[in-house]
Formats: structure tokens, C-alpha cells, sequence
């Protein structure tokens, strides 16, 4: 059919230059020769640009009746505020009914609590109590604005001149929630067209700033400086641009989703080799590592002022709430005019920030928590022998089924399995029943590492037990002994 059109089109097109041809055929116009073919060609032109120029027809509009109206009303469906809601995706965490210390109450019943991030055993602290007190019957609840708009209060700056002594940098800047530290951090000195290389293991909170940000955003394998490094040389190998912009490399000192630390001592390095810059988010290390607790670069033996701009949320070691940025006095500076999270968010209510300088000064006063924590890590992770009662407590080292993936200083131990399902859900699937039936048949409380749609974060999931000073050597062995009973029943098929 296609076929007949188009020798039909062929035929008409010959006959009409056929027929222009004959009276034309000696027709020249300034030296050109005039034929039938030309002036049919010219023609079309000319339709299409008359086709192309002219007015759209719109048949004149017909008002709809009142009829047609509640028609379209009721076969009208709204697009859903949210996507549907699966059975799977339905989650009804334990409630806590006293606080999330080493043993807390769920359902009225006593369990062990490897689930708070509580690194120091400070929640309950009689000393840290005492000042919350004092501070509420000094300053009330809250601060009712920002730090900018008649929101700071002296307990404020108190705070911030307590972390910056302690950490050993020039100044440091208090934010009213952990989370948002970094995420206000990231944008307020990232902006677009800035490249930042990051860890492809960064918790959601480092995930959102770099979106915020708008800048040109690379990541590497999961703490391997040798990717590190190659990632870093093709963005500056021959590129004379990227010496005119700023870039930056961002990391975590423990990482949230795998346990794992950054070596920061070879990210100095290529920080130095490649002049970049480096920010470092120490939420689950501050109060941890280093001899006094000072973190990763008191650990690594770094002066601290080779890292760029270092955040922490204090809702872990100093068991209070919000967080603070540290390093010089212009980094600081430039976050209380530029930060939104500093800027439009009421300031941290002032019993909070008592909290934290008690905390830090109990840390400061008490190096002996810092051995008591290890240790407890220690054993958690490797059990030891024990003589009095001759029989070996082995630890986490051989749960059938799962292994130790955490650095063995790590407040967070963190268990994968050694054998995946295949996918993501099925994997949570029997992690999710490992954790729910040691809560129900030993009262033993830890979590699995549950993922919004949001997190972007495509490290192994796993089991996360936090550690804590305050554990005993009971309650270390009572969850190394569950664990691994309820571990070797559960995955007995997936062995």
C-alpha cells in the first residue's frame, strides 16, 4: 500500500514538472535555467512555511454543564501523597520504658541493651544529672530562637569553649540537633561546581548534605585508599581547572553502616598530595578513640589541624543531644552567617549544653572509662578463657553464619552474613528475625541495619551492637551466648 502511494506521489510530482517544463523550458533568470522541477520545489517551500506560520485551529470551547461537571468530579482520582505502604515495610519498633542505659524496660520487662549508642555509660550519671537540673531551674526548657535572633545563652558559649579546649582547635560552633551538623556543615562551604570525592559507606546524615550542596559528587570503594587515591588523581591529572575550584574529601571516623575506621593518616597524605580538603564526621568516635577520647586524629597521632572542618553529633559518648563543628576561628565564623541548621533552627536548649560539659569534664576526669570501654569491645569480639570457672567464653569470633566486619576498636560491632540471600530485603529478613526472637526468648535488645528509600548507602546490612562501658562482663556474654544460638537455629538452612 506503502509502495502504490509512493509511485502514485512520483507520478504527479513528473507530470507536474512536465507540465512547467514545456513553457519554461528556455526560461534564465540571471544566469540560472528555470524548470519545472525548481519552481515545484519553491512551491512546497512555501506551504510548509505557510503551514508552519499559521494560527492552530481551536474549535471555539463549549462550556461544560453542571452534569458533566460532577462526571468529572467523581471519576476524578488524586495522585497519593505517598507511594503504598507493603505488610514488609511496616515496622513497630520496641518501645523503651525507662532509660536506654545498659539494661532498660520494654513491655515492662528488664532486657540487656546492645541497641543505644550510650558509649561511655553516661545516661544516668549523677554529676551529668545534677547540672541539667541546675541548668532548668536556671535558664527553663528552652531557648525560643535561634543563636543569631537573642537565642544564645552563656551556657552556650561555655560549651563551645569547653569542646574547642578539649579538642585542641581555636574555636567550635554548637548545633541544636546531631544530625543536622553535617548536613548543614556540607553545604554551607560546598557549593556548586565544587567536586567532593566521598566514601560510598557514609551514613544518610553525610548522604543529604552532599545533595544539599549541588556539587559534583564522587565517590570511592568503601575505605580503600588505593581507589582513594585513583579517584583523586584522574580528577586532578591534566585537568588545570580543578586547581581553580575547591574540592574536598569527605569521610566518617567510624563509620555507621560498617564499623569500620578511616585511616586518616593516608587520607592526609593524599589530602596533602592533591590539595584537597578534608571533612570529617567523628559522631561515633568523639568521646572513643585516642587515649583521652580526642578521636581519630589523637588516635592516628595527626595534628588537628590538618583536618579541614571536623563535626560530631553528642548524642552517643557524651549521652546529650545536638552537635558542634570544630577547627579554626574562620570556619567557624563563616557557619553562624551561612549554616542553616546554626542559623534558622532554635538554639539547643541550655540543660543540653550543661549536659555536654559535664560529660566532657567527666571524660576528661576519667580516663579509666575510655580502658573500660575497649575492654568490653575486646571481649565481646574475642571472648577470653576463664579459670575460675574452666570453660571458654569465645566470643563473637564464630556465631555460624555471621562475621565480624567492624575494626576491633569500633564502638559498633558489626555482623554480616558470610553467606548473602541475594538481595538486600532477604538478607534484613533473617537479621530482622535474629534480632526479634533474642529480644523475645533472652531479652537481649539489638538492631539490624534498617535503610529509608532515602539512604543511597549500598554497603553489606548487618547486625549493630553497640558497645558500652557501662556493660558488665555478664551482659557480654549473656549476648554473645544468645546470639549465637538463635544465629545457628535461624540460619541453619541458609548454612
Amino acid at each position: 500500500m506503502a509502495s502504490a502511494v509512493m509511485n502514485m506521489t512520483t507520478a504527479a510530482l513528473d507530470w507536474v514538472s512536465v507540465a512547467f517544463d514545456a513553457p519554461l523550458a528556455r526560461a534564465v533568470v540571471f544566469g540560472v535555467h528555470i524548470d519545472g522541477h525548481l519552481v515545484v520545489e519553491v512551491l512546497l517551500i512555501a506551504v510548509i512555511l505557510f503551514q508552519l506560520t499559521r494560527k492552530s485551529y481551536k474549535p471555539p470551547k463549549k462550556p461544560l454543564t453542571e452534569k458533566e461537571i460532577d462526571d468529572l468530579c467523581e471519576e476524578w482520582v488524586p495522585e497519593p501523597l505517598h507511594p503504598s505502604i507493603s505488610e514488609d515495610m511496616k515496622a513497630e519498633p520496641p518501645t523503651l520504658e525507662s532509660a536506654a542505659g545498659p539494661h532498660t524496660i520494654i513491655d515492662g520487662k528488664e532486657v540487656v541493651n546492645f541497641a543505644s549508642a550510650n558509649y561511655l555509660g553516661l545516661i544516668g550519671n549523677e554529676k551529668i544529672i545534677d547540672s541539667c537540673v541546675s541548668s532548668l531551674e536556671k535558664y527553663g526548657v528552652g531557648s525560643c530562637g535561634p543563636r543569631g535572633f537573642y537565642g544564645t545563652i552563656d551556657v552556650h558559649l561555655d560549651c563551645e569553649e569547653r569542646i574547642a579546649k578539649f579538642m585542641g582547635t581555636p574555636d567550635s560552633i554548637l548545633y541544636s540537633y546531631g544530625i543536622s551538623t553535617i548536613f548543614s556543615v556540607i553545604p554551607a562551604f560546598c557549593k556548586k561546581g565544587d567536586i567532593i570525592v566521598a566514601d560510598e559507606g557514609v551514613h544518610w546524615g553525610v548522604q543529604n548534605g552532599l545533595h544539599l550542596s549541588r556539587s559534583t559528587i564522587v565517590y570511592f570503594k568503601h575505605n580503600d585508599m588505593k581507589s582513594l587515591e585513583n579517584t583523586l588523581e584522574k580528577l586532578t591529572r591534566g585537568n588545570k581547572q580543578a586547581e581553580k575550584i575547591r574540592r574536598y574529601i569527605v569521610v566518617e571516623a567510624v563509620y555507621q553502616n560498617s564499623g569500620q575506621i578511616a585511616p586518616l593518616d593516608e587520607i592526609i597524605q593524599l589530602k596533602e598530595k592533591y590539595h584537597f580538603r578534608v571533612i570529617l564526621d567523628e559522631s561515633h568516635s568523639f568521646g572513643v578513640l585516642g587515649n583521652s577520647g580526642r578521636g581519630l586524629a589523637e588516635y592516628y597521632g595527626v595534628p588537628v589541624e590538618k583536618i579541614d572542618i571536623i563535626t560530631a553529633g553528642m548524642g552517643n559518648a557524651l549521652a546529650t543531644d545536638g552537635g558542634f563543628c570544630t577547627g579554626s576561628v574562620r570556619v567557624v565564623d563563616h557557619q553562624r552567617l551561612s549554616s542553616s541548621g546554626y542559623v534558622f533552627s532554635a538554639s539547643l536548649p541550655p540543660y543540653l549544653a550543661s549536659a555536654a560539659i559535664s560529660a566532657v569534664n567527666y571524660l576528661e576526669g576519667n580516663p579509666s572509662v575510655l580502658t573500660s570501654l575497649r575492654s568490653n569491645i575486646a571481649l565481646l569480639c574475642k571472648g577470653e578463657f576463664c579459670d575460675k570457672l574452666h570453660n571458654a567464653f569465645a566470643g563473637l569470633s564464630d556465631v555460624p553464619g555471621l562475621t565480624i566486619a567492624s575494626h576491633p576498636l569500633s564502638p559498633i560491632v558489626f555482623l554480616k552474613l558470610k553467606k548473602s540471600t541475594g538481595s538486600s530485603k532477604g538478607d534484613l529478613e533473617l537479621l530482622n528475625n535474629i534480632a526479634d526472637r533474642m529480644l523475645k526468648e533472652d531479652s537481649v535488645f539489638i538492631v539490624s541495619t534498617k535503610r529509608s528509600v532515602l539512604d543511597k548507602c549500598r554497603l553489606p546490612v548487618g547486625i549493630r551492637l553497640f558497645v558500652s562501658a557501662g556493660h558488665s562482663e555478664s551482659d557480654i556474654q549473656k549476648v554473645s551466648d544468645s546470639l549465637r544460638r538463635v544465629a545457628a537455629t535461624t540460619l541453619a538452612e541458609h548454612l
